[in-house]
């Protein structure tokens, strides 16, 4: 019988057990949470990295955790984890307001709240911990994901159209397409494809 491959999401909950004692010395403890590998809702352009859901959403009271796929270093991975645990402990009531500020500073994480990331202390207790859990499960089972605007990324030229006598341009929803450039409102005549139309 083949083994079962480890999971990102396993890996994530193994890491919050070894980030667990960070919080219980800074007098926080880390409630029951569910770990996974995906696109922020609040995601844009790939900006945010990471999530957490208040127990009030999710239907057996568990803050629900999501760890952007733009990530794949263990250490930002665990960074962006310790973040979303902070709003775990706070259940996402102040979200970065005061009590989230006090619960991040205790545990390490140092700039703007909102962006709070692991300052020179907690980061290197938490490249300790990604060695650990490569000694122990192996790398993080992930590799890195383009995703916001860069996934729509193209070669083909954006279709437009362009009056051959005052130049006037418009660019060109993909779907009117079919029916053929508009006509100047200026000149009064059909206006010449720019860019990609596709094949004619």
């Amino acid at each position: 019988m083949k083994s079962i491959p480890l999971t990102r999401e396993a890996w994530l909950l193994f890491a919050v057990g070894h980030i667990a004692p960070i919080f219980t010395e800074a007098g926080y403890s880390i409630p029951r949470v569910r770990v996974a590998c995906a696109i922020p809702s609040t995601a844009r352009r790939g900006s945010a990295v990471g999530q957490c859901w208040p127990t009030s959403r999710s239907q057996d009271q568990v803050n629900e955790i999501y760890i952007s796929p733009v990530h794949a270093d263990p250490v930002e991975v665990l960074d962006t984890l310790t973040h979303e645990l902070v709003h775990a402990v706070d259940d996402c009531k102040n979200r970065h307001g005061a009590e989230f500020k006090k619960i991040a500073l205790a545990v390490g994480l140092q700039g703007k709240m909102r962006e709070a990331s692991a300052g020179p202390a907690l980061r290197s207790r938490l490249q300790t911990i990604a060695a650990t859990l490569i000694a122990e499960l192996g790398p993080y089972p992930h590799a890195k994901l383009t995703v916001g605007a860069a996934m729509y990324e193209s070669s083909r030229k954006p279709a437009r159209a362009e009056c051959p006598h005052c130049k006037f341009k418009v660019s060109m929803l993909r779907s009117h397409l079919k029916l053929g450039p508009p006509i100047c409102p200026k000149d009064l005549v059909p206006m010449e494809k720019r860019g990609d139309w596709g094949s004619d």
